[in-house]
């Protein structure tokens, strides 16, 4: 199971309008969240295997506070959100690699507001900033009609064949993929940005967001123009076997891990009722049905302020149980982990579901089994049993939902007979079993109803962090005009971005193009000073080096062209580096 963040949040403002995380323009001597994602990386990558990201094209509301990014304006410019500017995207993600913790995007397809050419039709500027020329302009004929004036159809298409016509709410300008016109035009443009982004951030993997409302065929082939990225997506259902159905039947066929709300009710039942047979009451969750294709969460942006929707009580028992679950991603709510002094509102968990997360991937691996349950206490254990990843040790998870009562019990446990227990939470004494491999045990009363009257056992003696698996980043410039960096001219041309580099690391240059003959490009990526730590030439006379970086800090990308037509000439420059967090 791979343990996420879900790195942003939403809040209410005093007049009761929902805001997004704190940002620059609204909130001064406050961080972009970019920024502050690289500040906290190393933290971060300490609990978390990857953080998933709000949406981070430019939408409707722009910087807002009410920004967040779902009502997508203009996908392929990653600069003036709420969030940050793609530099600051581009450095966290490196950052956070640095510290083995991946980074998933948001993926926006189903939607777009803002038009801004008369009904149907966004236009775009290119990469010089002024002309009209940028990729995806739409028409009418992009988009679901019927449902205002000013969509009459055609030119605007009639509705897809979406999994529930009656849960498509269009939330803007709905996209059509299966009856768009002309034919494939929204799919191939799908297609185009996905490819495009995931090389331009870095990101290893995506939420596809509103699959229930989404042309399915499509949604299948929009994943499989990376066939190695793994997504998960948010299909809005409560009952497991509309789950199943979505993710395991064709054109789907197991491509795609899906969101567990099946789990999240579970969860809200048994932490807003203080009743522990809720975890199991019908269905305990989707990851019952297929816990490799499940991807499970306490709280979201989405249920967390939907009245009816929200887990109120008990968080610290949500995610002691949510963590011990055999899942395939095991998502942890920023505004549930952050501190109200890093987001106002947000509820301050960090130490604890740091705590969770380290006994999580220590020792949650193998078979699950519930060993106890009755309306105050539910107790479970994993066998450890990780296959080719080796062996945990195991682990027994116990939970009081009682506000007055501690309570003792003996159960069963996986770990064998007379095996010394310690508990990870620092809540109980260490324990042995018996000779029959049971435990006694008392769980601590759920005392003010803070939710912290949990106990995670496993073998004692384990006192290591988890290990990090630190890697480089791949981040590509596409230099066209129809995009956001202009195509190689004759000259010195120093590209948008910045990156931020490690010190002691080296830098990795990939540059090509279509060159006429005698025709050359040279890429350097040179510290503040202008020193050339990585150069590498293409055409006439190819060279190619790469030197240590001297020091911790901002370092350019800049191109030079000799030969080139006036018209420039189209490239891609794909940069692998080591970041760093401040």
């Amino acid at each position: 199971m791979a343990v996420g963040l879900i790195t942003w949040g939403r809040f209410t403002d005093a007049s009761g309008n929902k805001i997004t995380v704190p940002a620059p323009p609204t909130d001064p001597g406050k961080p972009w969240l970019w920024d502050m994602l690289r500040a906290q990386a190393s933290a971060i990558g300490s609990s978390f295997d990857f953080v998933q990201l709000p949406p981070w094209s430019l939408a409707q509301g722009g910087a807002g506070a009410g920004c967040d990014g779902y009502g997508v304006f203009q996908r392929r410019n990653l600069n003036g959100t709420r969030y940050g500017s793609l530099e600051s995207l581009m450095s966290a993600v490196a950052a956070l690699n640095a510290h083995g913790c991946q980074t998933y995007g948001d993926l926006v397809l189903h939607q777009m507001s803002g038009e801004n050419g008369g009904p149907g039709v966004f236009r775009y500027v290119g990469a010089d900033g002024k002309t009209m020329d940028g990729r995806g302009q739409t028409t009418p004929g992009w988009f679901r009609g019927g449902m205002k004036e000013d969509d009459p159809i055609p030119p605007f298409c009639k509705e897809d064949n979406v999994p529930v016509p009656a849960d498509d709410y269009p939330f803007g300008r709905e996209v059509s993929y299966q009856n768009c016109h002309p034919a494939h035009v929204t799919e191939n443009d799908a297609k185009d940005y996905l490819v495009w982004v995931q090389a331009r951030t870095g990101a290893v993997g995506f939420r596809f967001d509103d699959t229930k409302g989404t042309y399915v065929s499509s949604v299948r082939g929009i994943m499989d123009v990376l066939p190695d990225v793994p997504f998960y997506s948010e299909y809005f259902d409560g009952n497991p076997a509309n789950l199943n159905w979505w993710a395991t039947s064709a054109p789907m066929s197991g491509r795609s891990a899906v969101e567990d709300f099946t789990l999240h009710w579970r969860i809200q039942a048994a932490c807003n009722g203080f009743d522990a047979t809720q975890f199991d009451n019908g269905s305990a969750g989707y990851w019952q049905w297929n816990s490799g294709l499940t991807a499970g969460f306490v709280d979201n942006p989405d249920t967390d302020t939907s009245p009816g929707q929200q887990v109120i009580f008990n968080k610290g028992l949500a995610y002691a149980y949510m963590l011990s679950l055999p899942l395939r991603l095991a998502l942890v709510y920023g505004k549930d982990y952050f501190s109200a002094e890093v987001w106002p509102g947000a509820y301050g968990l960090q130490p604890l579901i740091d705590n969770l997360c380290w006994i999580s991937r220590m020792f949650a691996w193998g078979n699950y089994e519930v060993r106890w349950v009755d309306r105050d206490i539910h107790v479970a254990s994993r066998d450890g049993n990780g296959g080719q990843m080796g062996w945990s040790g195991g682990l027994l998870t116990a939970l009081n939902f009682n506000v007055l009562t501690p309570r003792t019990i003996t159960c069963a446990t996986p770990f064998g007979a007379n095996r010394w227990l310690h508990d990870y939470t620092g809540h109980h004494p260490d324990i042995w079993t018996d000779g029959n491999g049971n435990a006694t045990f008392t769980i601590p009363s759920n005392a003010f109803s803070g939710g912290q009257s949990y106990l995670c056992f496993a073998p004692g003696g384990v006192n290591r962090p988890y290990p990090i698996n630190a890697s480089a980043t791949r981040q590509t410039y596409f230099g066209a005009i129809d995009l956001d960096v202009m195509p190689a001219r004759n000259g010195q041309q120093t590209l948008p971005q910045r990156l931020y580099c490690a010190k002691g690391t080296r830098v990795s240059l990939n540059l090509s193009a279509d060159l006429p003959t005698d025709a050359a490009i040279t890429a350097t990526v040179s510290t503040e000073s202008g020193a050339a730590v990585a150069q590498q030439r293409i055409g006439a006379e190819p060279t190619h080096s790469s030197n240590e970086i001297p020091a911790t800090d901002w370092h350019s990308v800049s191109l030079e062209g000799t030969g080139l037509p006036d018209a420039g000439v189209e490239f891609q420059l794909a940069v692998t580096y080591t970041g760093a967090s401040d």
